[in-house]
């Protein structure tokens, strides 16, 4: 069975590359800044942020220090560090430090997220419209096109990635802050939760809500951009309301 290989070492193949929109995180083993090493948990980190927003794991999954560890080439001590943060950014509860669990969605916990989620994300996509280039906007609609070809092809992990993406790639033009801090823990939070709504409607009743954002973004349009994030987060969290609240668990997935 193949496993996920070493950070270290994907740390090393890929320090050469080109930064693509998923490689939003700090997962190259540098911060950018010269040669500064990044310290391996945040390298765990960004791996397992990334199970959490595309679905990887489920609400009241329970997560093995150990097994971890193993998966990904690493001691358990990064791994630790990692959940840690995980805990602080509300994404998991640490019961003892052999009992890390994804917490279990409720519907007054969701209905919060969703509420937060459209007071900050068409304000933090406003403020970042004048540092929006041309060559952001290319990559935007690449990363459309990848999300309707995920959709297409029923690939529910591409379409959340995707979707994060495309409104990572909008908030972090501006100069990353707290307001894009305070959304990502958001998405680490509702993640797990949304991959399993979507794996139960399936992704013929996924609709690609994004061509009203790049057409604000192209005209300069604060206000209508604005709308339009606030009219993609109420589509994607209000399938809740047309398929009833779903009470997951770890038997989901």
């Amino acid at each position: 069975m193949a496993s996920t290989p070493p950070l270290r070492a994907r740390a090393a193949r890929t320090a050469a590359r080109p930064p693509s929109p998923r490689a939003r995180r700090p997962v190259r083993g540098t911060d950018g800044a010269g040669d500064a090493p990044v310290p391996l948990h945040r390298n765990v980190h960004a791996e397992l942020s990334r199970r959490f927003i595309t679905g990887g794991v489920v609400p009241g999954a329970r997560l093995s220090t150990r097994r971890l560890a193993e998966e990904l080439g690493v001691s358990q001590t990064p791994v630790r560090e990692a959940l840690s943060r995980l805990a602080a950014e509300g994404a998991v509860q640490i019961r003892s430090k052999r009992r890390v669990i994804v917490p279990a969605m409720t519907e007054g916990r969701f209905r919060e997220l969703w509420r937060c989620r459209e007071l900050l994300e068409p304000e933090a996509a406003v403020e970042a419209l004048p540092y929006i280039d041309a060559k952001r906007l290319k990559q935007l609609r690449q990363v459309d096109d990848a999300i309707g070809a995920a959709i297409g092809g029923g690939d529910l992990p591409a379409y959340m990635q995707g979707n994060f993406d495309f409104h990572f790639l909008i908030y972090d033009a501006r100069p990353r802050g707290i307001l894009n801090r305070l959304i990502e823990t958001l998405w680490l939070q509702f993640g797990p939760y949304m991959r399993i709504v979507y794996g139960r409607v399936g992704t013929a009743n996924l609709v690609d809500q994004h061509a009203l954002a790049l057409r604000a973004i192209a005209a300069r349009d604060a206000p209508g951009l604005g709308q339009a994030i606030r009219a993609d987060i109420r589509d994607g969290m209000g399938l809740i309301g047309e398929s009833g609240f779903v009470y997951a668990d770890s038997n989901d997935l």
